[in-house]
């Protein structure tokens, strides 16, 4: 047979379209063309798969071969084409028989010698292949992180000979089994118990937690901000299967492992102020996803708000509202998700001091002018501060307070509560109240008249916006839930109103 055709599938952000390669041998001058927009990582795989092919102790045909990587319009990268240029190559020339192949597809990469090479992406392409019924072929490597899927056949390749001693029959290649994974935390997710003091600080974090709310908390250094926004993932509740698997398929094709161990747990991540708006969002002549979508579903901490360029903030606006990120380049338009739980920390004024007294002296600590706090807070444009529904300030602990052998709530106490409030709301509306469209405001958060009189008159006298005054809204509802009311009442808006600080006067 002088022409072979193995399956495999591409690399697309978080997508995994087919990919058909097509292996034909004719007669000619000895050669090996690959056609099918290939990038340059995809053209050397003709001396890669040569030197495999042969040191796997198989012939390299000595004729004129062509491979198509179809549909010829997709661009293909990476050296996940290499085994099934190989197999293509061995099938066509006749040294292997083309059973077990029709309903498998194949990728990986291969080295010199004729061994797998891990890939990245597996997992995106095992989900498609789940969906399909297939069977998918790839290096161990990346045997475990394939195996995720439910229902999906992974069988873990060591070498090229290994998988043509498989087809020929003389190898056995077991299926990989999937790992137990049970829904609990892991015990290194820090723990809310480690917060001494800040009643409504925890308060705040708590509501954020229960209906997926973002948070900025302002105040001086040492206060705990940073303390108490690294606790957030340990009270919210564990991700379901499909979250979870949305999460790893993202780490998968970044080329990350740091969900190993942490299946399903919601991401934390939290980038230094001087990344880059390609850093925050994704980017590249092949655009990879940022570290907005590697805390897709889970918590994106930006500390220091203000250190970060004005540019890189301002890039964060539609993806808050959108829940995904799109990065467009002139050969291709890539989506990468990114609902994520914005949490943000800075100080109140540029030295961190405003309104801390000196105990020795009695002195304020803060020599800031009004106008130097009023241009320190300015970085943080208005249209950002809108879409972030909390604004809390943290004060200090007091000395006799962090000394007190009390503890404070656990995280599992309070995501039992956060739990709960989440359960009100799928069965209501069948998502979190942070994510309600304006319908869904008109219809889960109706008020009575003299509640809506009230929040009309707060709103007036605060100038709010109409989209901070919807999130305001959204809060109270979530309040309301947490104290399993049905309706939302006064006291709701009033604390809800009582998180927005940053929208008064300095």
């Amino acid at each position: 047979m002088s022409l072979a055709v193995i399956k495999t599938r591409a690399k697309l952000g978080v997508q995994a379209p087919a990919v058909v390669v097509e292996v034909h041998i004719l007669n000619g001058l000895p050669g090996m063309s690959i056609v099918g927009m290939p990038e340059t990582a995809v053209k050397e795989s003709k001396e890669r798969v040569k030197s495999a092919i042969v040191n796997s102790q198989f012939e390299f045909p000595a004729r004129k071969i062509i491979v198509n990587l179809a549909p010829a319009d997709l661009p293909k990268e990476g050296g996940r084409y290499d085994l099934p240029i190989a197999l293509g190559i061995l099938v066509a020339s006749g040294q292997i028989e083309e059973k077990n192949l029709s309903a498998t597809e194949v990728l990986g990469e291969l080295a010199l010698s004729g061994e797998l090479r891990p890939v990245s992406g597996v997992l995106p392409a095992a989900i498609k292949a789940s969906e399909l019924g297939r069977e998918i072929w790839v290096p161990a490597a990346n045997a475990e992180e394939a195996a995720l899927p439910e229902a999906v056949k992974v069988r873990p390749i060591e070498t090229l000979a290994q998988i043509c001693g498989f087809l020929q029959g003389s190898v056995e290649i077991g299926c990989q089994e999937v790992s137990a994974k049970e829904k609990s935390l892991p015990e290194d997710v820090p723990d809310l118990t480690d917060v001494v003091g800040q009643v409504m600080a925890r308060r705040a974090l708590e509501i954020a937690a229960a209906g997926g709310h973002s948070l900025l908390m302002y105040g001086p250094p040492g206060s705990g901000k940073t303390m108490l926004a690294s606790r957030l993932p340990g009270i919210l509740p564990p991700l379901t299967n499909k979250q979870a698997m949305s999460v790893a398929a993202v780490y998968s094709v970044s080329s990350q492992q740091g969900r190993r161990g942490k299946f399903w747990v919601p991401p934390f991540r939290a980038p230094h102020h001087t990344a880059s708006a390609v850093a925050l969002v994704g980017g590249g002549s092949i655009p990879k996803p940022g570290e907005i979508s590697l805390a897709h579903n889970g918590v994106l901490f930006l500390d220091e708000l203000p250190e970060f360029g004005r540019r890189v903030l301002e890039v964060l606006r539609e993806p808050l509202e959108s829940g995904e990120v799109v990065i467009s380049r002139a050969a291709q338009q890539i989506t990468y998700p990114a609902r994520i739980q914005l949490v943000a920390a800075m100080n109140p004024c540029p030295c961190g001091y405003l309104g801390s007294i000196n105990e020795i002296t009695k002195q304020p600590r803060c020599q800031c002018s009004q106008e130097q706090v009023r241009r320190y807070r300015s970085r943080l444009s208005g249209p950002l501060l809108d879409r972030i529904d909390m604004h809390i300030e943290v004060n200090p602990v007091e000395r006799k307070v962090l000394l007190d052998a009390h503890k404070g709530e656990s995280s599992e106490t309070v995501r039992a509560r956060v739990m709960a409030a989440r359960e009100w709301q799928w069965q209501r509306q069948s998502g979190v109240n942070a994510h309600l469209s304006v319908a869904g405001i008109r219809e889960h958060c109706v008020l009575q008249k003299n509640d809506a009189d009230f929040l009309q008159k707060a709103l007036e006298k605060m100038q709010l916006s109409a989209r901070a005054s919807h999130r305001v809204l959204k809060l109270a509802r979530t309040i309301a839930d947490l104290n399993q009311s049905e309706r939302i009442a006064a006291p709701h808006i009033t604390e809800a109103l009582a998180y927005r600080n940053l929208d008064r006067k300095v």
